[in-house]
């Protein structure tokens, strides 16, 4: 292998497994190592609260519940799909409750963001953003209520840095009528 194609090959591999904290033509200083936290943030729950829901389908059937993001004001998260791939995309995933199966989650349409850190403006999620999380109880779901564990992960940012990316759990209760 040449010394070129070699040194390309391990500044590709050192920018995939930095994530999105290496400087980029289009996003400069996206994921500082370590950013100082803005007072009273310790963690990106802090800025980034997924209340508890609840939802009821009836067996056999589906319906679609609301994964709800609220965003501290002065806050964003990255939209799904993000606007470049190396950037950290707002994901929900859950855990499994036996009758219940959970479709894969409908992101909304997000909005568009220029930022100092940024050349271009970014795909984000401010203030409320609402995921339908489409459910399917089994005909044969026994009734009655369950929890189903909700997991989002997030990366939020501010005007300036992007503060590392965490999973926040919740629960969803279904109830299955």
């Amino acid at each position: 292998m040449n010394r070129a194609l070699l040194v390309s090959c391990s500044l590709a591999m050192s920018f995939a497994l930095a994530g999105c904290s290496r400087p980029n033509p289009s996003v400069a200083n996206v994921a500082p190592s370590s950013p100082s936290p803005a007072p009273g943030i310790s963690s990106p729950a802090d800025i980034v609260k997924v209340p508890s829901t609840a939802a009821s389908v009836p067996a056999g059937g589906s319906v679609d519940a609301t994964v709800t993001l609220s965003i501290s004001a002065g806050f964003h998260v990255n939209a799904n799909p993000a606007t470049f791939s190396y950037l950290i995309p707002t994901e929900v995933t859950t855990g499994t409750i036996e009758g219940i199966a959970a479709g894969k989650p409908v992101y909304p349409v997000a909005v568009k963001r220029k930022f100092q850190f940024a050349n271009e403006p970014l795909d984000v999620y401010e203030a409320n953003a609402q995921i339908r999380l489409p459910l399917r109880a089994e005909k044969s779901a026994a009734k009655g209520a369950r929890s189903l564990p909700v997991y989002v992960r997030v990366q939020a940012c501010d005007h300036e840095q992007c503060f590392p990316p965490a999973t926040i759990a919740t629960t969803m209760t279904v109830e299955v009528k």
